[in-house]
């Protein structure tokens, strides 16, 4: 476990809130946690003392206003590691978080243990985001008791995958992840690709993961190879 934590918990539902609070609590030996019913009052908090290990943040309460109330936050204290938290928000909303600078996702639907792990990962500079066996990111209202991947690797991928290789006909990539693509057939990583492409390194990440899972692969270095392998970028392949 991680001991010494410094957390503040932002979520205006008190009985959510207070069990949190309890279960962490519980969960470890040396833990400071401070609370926040709604966003104005986790501004106050924070413009005291932003020393925080981790900010839970929920998605929906007053002064969020969507995910304006991240872009605030991460603007004014980029340093700082903040997960949304939330029990409505679709996977949309969790890509344009992640790409804003989010440390990570936590459906409410997560279970105890499984939370345990998301804040340690994320404590320790991983990005926390739950998938799904398809490699989707995990709608908040997901309640199945299956096994799900809980996280993302250093390149921002799932390394499961069992799904049958489709045509080259079949991928329909976007366009910033036929870039992307294009970048890692070079062996530039994502540093360099975030920087070329003027993009932050969470966002390539999710884009190297969604490419890796349209060419049915595990990694950058399989992606690169299996769209040679297709000829992908030859004759308008794409």
């Amino acid at each position: 476990m991680v001991l010494r934590m410094k957390l503040l918990l932002v979520d205006d539902h008190t009985l959510f809130r207070d069990a949190l609070r309890q279960y962490l609590e519980r969960a470890y030996d040396d833990i400071e946690l401070d609370l926040a019913a709604d966003f104005f009052e986790a501004e106050t908090i924070l413009s005291q003392n932003s020393n925080y290990n981790l900010v839970l943040l929920d998605f929906m309460m007053p002064g969020m206003e969507g995910l304006s109330g991240l872009k605030i936050l991460r603007d004014k204290y980029p340093d700082l590691r903040i997960a949304l938290m939330s029990g409505i928000a679709e996977p949309d909303d969790v890509t344009n978080a992640m790409s804003m600078g989010a440390a990570g996702y936590f459906p409410k639907t997560l279970s105890g243990k499984a939370l345990l792990k998301a804040i340690q990962s994320v404590i320790a500079g991983e990005i926390y985001v739950p998938l799904a066996e398809d490699n989707r990111v995990l709608p908040s209202y997901y309640t199945s008791d299956k096994p799900v991947s809980e996280s993302l690797d250093r390149d921002g991928i799932n390394p499961k995958s069992g799904q049958t290789q489709k045509t080259v006909s079949d991928i329909k990539f976007t366009p910033r992840e036929k870039q992307v693509l294009q970048y890692l057939m070079r062996g530039l990583p994502n540093k360099d690709i975030a920087n070329d492409l003027g993009l932050q390194l969470v966002t390539v990440k999710l884009h190297v993961r969604g490419v890796c899972r349209k060419l049915n692969v595990e990694n950058r270095t399989q992606a690169a190879l299996r769209a040679r392998e297709l000829g992908l970028f030859r004759d308008d392949a794409l």
